[in-house]
């Protein structure tokens, strides 16, 4: 088989082009959830505690000067990020809730009540019974 031919086959499959889908939705629901953390959740919780800018929040090591460019720790940029992620494990979560809740449940296997009769056996394993009764007598004497 060609490499060509087998890459299609691969290619092809359905789990290939599902998870393809899922990847392209995933980062375009990415951007709308960082749009939701850093223009509509962050400026209101920034504004809650003093007017701060989370995005500029750092921690200058080195301050810029000549052409060194300024070295320093963002942390602002991280909590926004953790917050990011925080919102999307959340609003996945929540739709695999309602996906799972939407899926049709198994009904669970009802047991038989315990007064009810015993199963007769078939007529098949009554005869067998029954030869394999008639050997054990007839060897026995």
């Amino acid at each position: 088989m060609s490499m060509i031919k087998e890459f299609k086959e691969f290619a092809m499959k359905g789990n290939v082009i599902d998870m393809a889908v899922g990847i392209i939705i995933g980062a375009a629901f990415g951007k709308i959830v960082s749009s939701l953390v850093s223009d509509v959740v962050m400026p209101p919780i920034g504004f809650l505690i003093g007017g701060v800018d989370f995005r500029n929040l750092s921690i200058v090591l080195q301050a810029a000067h000549d052409k060194v460019p300024e070295v320093a720790i963002r942390y602002g940029q991280f909590i926004q990020t953790t917050l990011d992620f925080l919102i999307v494990a959340l609003a996945i979560f929540m739709a695999l809730k309602v996906i799972n809740k939407l899926k049709r449940q198994e009904p669970e296997p009802v047991p038989a009540p315990a007064d009810e009769a015993p199963i007769t056996p078939s007529v098949d394993i009554q005869l067998l019974t029954e030869i394999r009764d008639l050997l054990k007598d007839r060897g026995a004497s």
